[in-house]
């Protein structure tokens, strides 16, 4: 009895790594999509847990139709000491990302290698309203630091910064293109952050800060014309915020 006990347990053990071995990329996608309410998904997942690629899809709602969010394909490469505790990856993507992504650890604590990605506007519309309305084209960056992410019960804690760089945008609202060109700079400190927003050039000008604390987001600021421009710019500066006056200028509150 007690032989056949060690060979069952034995047999399980071999059929459980085994499975773990060769579990398909797909399975990522169903906690991506699970974890975004399907927002979010790996398109044509390929290869395994330990080692795939895929393309990042959006749908604007959880029944329609899947599209391309980024460029390119993700390739991930996971060591299997994760199933140990040890967390050693690796993110690639050469349409997307500046240069492979190191991702080292436990299962508690992570550190991000530094790196930046490319957002295409008009990609974003996938994501449903209000960007699907506003429908943006131009370049964004997404560049950030060394990252350190820390488990705190169902809570992370980041530490690092980074920085979202919005290059030529416009809006079909907007007669208008482009904009202009802003900046958004987030600092972390673990669960708390604070933003900041600054124009760099354009006619549409952007400004204001904003914090995250205790898993609330505030953010306040203004959006207004350049001398010469309100007219044309007056549709979709109504859509941003409430109109208010400043002085002998108009202004629109920016108010998350």
């Amino acid at each position: 009895m007690r032989r056949f006990v060690i060979w069952s347990a034995a047999a399980l053990l071999t059929v459980a790594l085994t499975m773990l071995a060769f579990c398909p990329a797909a399975w990522l996608s169903y906690a991506l999509e699970r974890q975004t309410g399907g927002r979010l998904t790996l398109g044509d997942a390929q290869g395994t847990l330990w080692r795939g690629s895929a393309f990042v899809g959006a749908a604007p709602g959880k029944n329609d139709p899947v599209a391309p969010l980024l460029p390119g394909r993700f390739s991930w490469r996971i060591s299997p000491l994760l199933l140990v505790g040890r967390v050693d990856a690796e993110l690639e993507n050469a349409s997307a990302l500046s240069q492979a992504v190191q991702i080292g650890g436990s299962w508690s604590q992570w550190q991000i290698g530094a790196a930046a990605l490319d957002l295409p506007a008009e990609r974003l519309a996938g994501l449903g309203a209000p960007l699907n309305t506003i429908q943006m084209t131009g370049q964004m960056k997404l560049s950030w630091g060394p990252l350190l992410l820390v488990r705190q019960g169902d809570a992370v804690a980041l530490t690092g910064s980074m920085s979202l760089d919005l290059d030529d945008i416009a809006s079909r609202l907007s007669p208008i293109k482009p904009l202009g060109a802003y900046r958004i700079t987030l600092v972390w400190s673990g669960t708390d952050a604070i933003m900041e927003l600054k124009t760099a050039s354009g006619p549409m000008l952007l400004s204001g800060k904003g914090t995250v604390a205790n898993g609330r987001f505030h953010f306040s600021g203004k959006a207004e014309a350049e001398e010469g421009q309100e007219q044309k710019l007056a549709n979709l500066l109504n859509l941003l915020g409430q109109h208010q006056r400043d002085g002998n200028k108009d202004v629109y509150a920016l108010k998350l």
